[in-house]
């Protein structure tokens, strides 16, 4: 299964990468390359993830990283990576969102 990125997601990543490499960049490049790692798995095992519980879709999925919340939806072709956020935030997308993808 190929991974897509949402456009929403891709740019939580770049912010995140950011927002790390303005204290040390080599974390940054580090946090980056662990999470497209954990995507990679994911791929071959797509419902190893849990159930976000905001939602309750059983194609709506996520996984933890550290701190980082990784959501995802598995489509027949690919899993589309739709949000990474910090996990002691709010849930930055709705259900509308991710129905409108």
């Amino acid at each position: 299964m190929k991974v897509r990125w949402t456009i929403r997601a891709a740019n939580d990543l770049v912010e995140i990468v950011l927002f790390i490499a303005a204290d040390n960049p080599k974390a940054a490049l580090m946090t980056a390359q662990k999470i497209r790692k954990k995507l990679k798995g994911l791929a071959v095992h797509p419902k190893s993830g849990r159930v976000v519980p905001e939602f309750g879709n059983p194609s709506i999925r996520e996984v933890l990283m550290g701190n980082y919340r990784i959501v995802y939806r598995i489509g027949k072709e690919a899993l589309h990576v739709l949000t990474v956020f910090e996990g002691h935030r709010l849930m930055p997308i709705d259900e509308k969102d991710i129905s409108n993808r």
